[in-house]
């Protein structure tokens, strides 16, 4: 059973920066890609940043220049830094990971973070 906890959220004014972690149980390894999604109220969960198994990321334009994804294989953590936050980063913002060899993608449960004006 795979296991991602996120962390890391918070309030935090405009401008401000945070860094949220994923943990997963087990290798990472085994996950073809690993991402970030956020939620904001009243809105689809959409996607923030992705790293592949190969090391290639890609981001959504609101978010480029802005957040780093990154992973550490030997601690089995995935990374996304925010710097120059602002209030429309607003929302839940769940970790993920793609499993190819079972077509399934798992989700963490989820850390709230806020940007105030």
């Amino acid at each position: 059973q795979v296991q991602l906890v996120g962390s890391g959220g918070g309030l935090v004014q405009a401008g401000g920066s945070l860094r949220l972690s994923c943990a997963a149980s087990g290798s990472i390894f085994r996950f073809s890609a690993m991402g970030w999604y956020r939620q904001a109220p009243g809105k689809q969960r959409e996607l923030v940043a992705r790293i592949i198994s190969g090391g290639s990321t890609n981001y959504a334009d609101s978010v480029k220049g802005r957040f780093t994804i990154s992973r550490d294989n030997a601690k089995n953590m995935v990374y996304l830094q925010m710097n120059s936050l602002k209030p429309e980063d607003t929302g839940v913002y769940y970790c993920s990971a793609d499993q190819v060899a079972t077509h399934t993608t798992y989700w963490g449960q989820g850390t709230q973070v806020t940007v105030s004006s």
